[in-house]
């Protein structure tokens, strides 16, 4: 159901566009493979399945629509839901904390975490929650918009256009990307629970 190459085949422009706005940042595309379906409809519109011109403006477009919504979320339902009194699910002081974080490490935070699944989603939301400021956010969503969406793309358009017989490496290199971006939570995971 997952498979990059049969999403696009099945739901076209119109489905790859909706995945990658989702996955950024409506909470509900959080188990969408947006790494490689990025890299796989690069590669499809080099075989010319797909148009690098539709693809790349677009792409980017919903990545970056996809953040600033998420953003909103968090900042219009954050404040409402951790004002409650401390419940099993949200306790106020995660406002704070996550304030904090974002002071420290919010620049950083919009970019690198578009390479990671799961992450990508829940940055920008936590942004908004953590009054993050708006026009630094912006910026930085652009750039993170402009690695992830464009960058992923013209990856895969490169590889299908100067790689001879491209299509013979193509499962193996989506199982490379998704083994790459799944390996940042791993460690981290490893890494925090070695401690």
């Amino acid at each position: 159901m997952l498979d990059p190459v049969s999403l696009i085949e099945t739901f076209g422009y119109v489905g790859l566009f909706f995945i990658i706005f989702a996955e950024s940042g409506i909470l509900i595309g959080f188990f969408l493979p947006g790494d490689s379906l990025l890299f796989t409809a690069g590669f499809l519109a080099s075989q010319g399945y797909l148009r690098i011109e539709i693809l790349i403006p677009i792409l980017f477009l919903m990545a970056f629509a996809g953040d600033s919504l998420g953003y909103l979320i968090g900042k219009i339902t954050g404040p409402k839901i951790f004002s409650r009194p401390k419940s099993f699910w949200f306790h106020p002081e995660n406002v704070q904390k996550t304030e904090q974080f974002f002071e420290r490490y919010g620049v950083k935070t919009i970019i690198l975490a578009r390479f990671i699944p799961v992450v990508r989603t829940f940055a920008p939301v936590m942004a908004g929650v953590g009054k993050m400021n708006y026009r630094t956010f912006v910026i930085y969503n652009a750039v993170g918009a402009l690695a992830w969406a464009v960058g992923l793309t013209l990856l895969g358009y490169l590889f299908g256009n100067f790689i001879p017989n491209a299509d013979k490496y193509i499962l193996p290199i989506i199982v490379l990307i998704i083994l790459a971006s799944l390996a940042p939570p791993i460690w981290h995971m490893l890494k925090r629970n070695g401690r």
